[in-house]
């Protein structure tokens, strides 16, 4: 099960409460406080795992909770600080406080640590309240309550390449083809019912880039029809969108008013996907049909199309290479920008 939206709850642990106490020794009359200070309660940390890909841990489980920090002991003995709550989150999750709707963290690196709840700190024992005026302070202090909150958690893949079509264009078989991702695939639309994140690999040069595929759109996706309108924010952090086009037209379609419909759809849930840099691909140029659907999609869209065949596996390497070429652009102009 693919889970990429869930709310949970968190519970950062309570300080712990300082210790009242004296020092009673032999022939040591007045031994004056000892009272340690009681343990920090433990925090909720976020914390980035390459190896979680979806937030299924949180579905079944919302609720998480830091350990009380421990009470303070005679003796000048300190509690022990409570363990912190670690979430692991899959690179992409946005964390939104569901109270006040403000964005509180996003997890993008390996390793990224963020505090989501802290714990509450320590009481204090009644050694910090000795003063000249009072030799033997009977006070402590109890320990503050850890923060609370409900937050919902949104997944947006991290990925190079975000491959768009309608449904039985051919975008499983593809991912099939050119990365080691293993979707299913079979002879009618709708196989893929969650995004898949694969891998391509270029060993000469020891580089990879990341492909998101995204379940088939249909018309109205924007408009929450279909199953592609759930999972269009996995395509927000890609820096490269590959349009894949049944140039055959097997359903009936027409590749050329297809194109122009996925477009208006990425357009209407989000303008600025627009602005990315797209890569349009011609798929099952092995049927006869394709040539002359080719030449009339070429007439209606000026644009650089990337003609292939998944069954026969012809125009996979250029494609490869062009995808390798476009990310590396697309990331050069970033810095620039920035």
């Amino acid at each position: 099960m693919f889970i990429d939206e869930c709310v949970i709850k968190a519970y950062a642990g309570d300080g712990g409460r300082g210790c009242s106490s004296f020092r009673r020794e032999k022939y040591e009359a007045l031994g004056g406080p000892n009272g340690g200070d009681g343990g920090k309660g433990g925090d909720v940390v976020l914390v980035g795992d390459e190896n979680t890909n979806n937030l299924i841990d949180f579905k079944y489980k919302p609720h998480w909770k830091g350990q009380r920090g421990e009470h303070g002991l005679g003796k000048d003995c300190d509690g022990r600080e409570g363990k912190p709550a670690e979430l692991k989150m899959p690179l992409g999750t946005v964390v939104t406080d569901e109270e006040t709707g403000r964005i509180v963290a996003e997890i993008v690196e390996v390793g990224q640590k963020v505090i989501l709840c802290k714990g509450g700190n320590g009481g204090w024992g009644n050694t910090h309240f000795k003063s000249s005026t009072n030799r033997a302070p009977r006070r402590s202090n109890p320990g503050e309550e850890g923060e609370t909150g409900t937050y919902r958690l949104v997944l947006k893949s991290i990925a190079d390449v975000g491959l768009v079509g309608f449904p039985n264009a051919g975008k499983s078989s593809l991912t099939q083809r050119i990365t080691r991702a293993r979707p299913r695939t079979a002879a009618y639309p709708f196989t893929t019912l969650h995004p898949q994140i694969g891998v391509i690999d270029f060993p000469e040069i020891y580089e990879r880039l990341l492909l998101a595929d995204v379940p088939g759109l249909i018309e109205g996706a924007s408009d929450n029809r279909g199953l592609g309108h759930r999972f269009l924010r996995h395509i927000e952090r890609c820096s490269l969108l590959m349009f894949l086009i049944d140039m055959a037209a097997v359903d009936g379609r027409d590749p050329a008013e297809d194109y122009a419909t996925l477009v208006a759809e990425l357009g209407a849930y989000d303008e600025t996907l627009l602005e990315k840099p797209r890569v349009v691909v011609a798929n099952k140029m092995d049927l006869p049909e394709s040539a002359d659907q080719l030449i009339a999609f070429r007439e209606r869209h000026a644009v650089e199309i990337i003609p292939i065949s998944c069954e026969e596996e012809t125009g996979l390497t250029e494609l490869k290479e062009t995808l390798r070429i476009r990310v590396r652009q697309s990331a050069t102009e970033s810095v620039a920008k920035s």
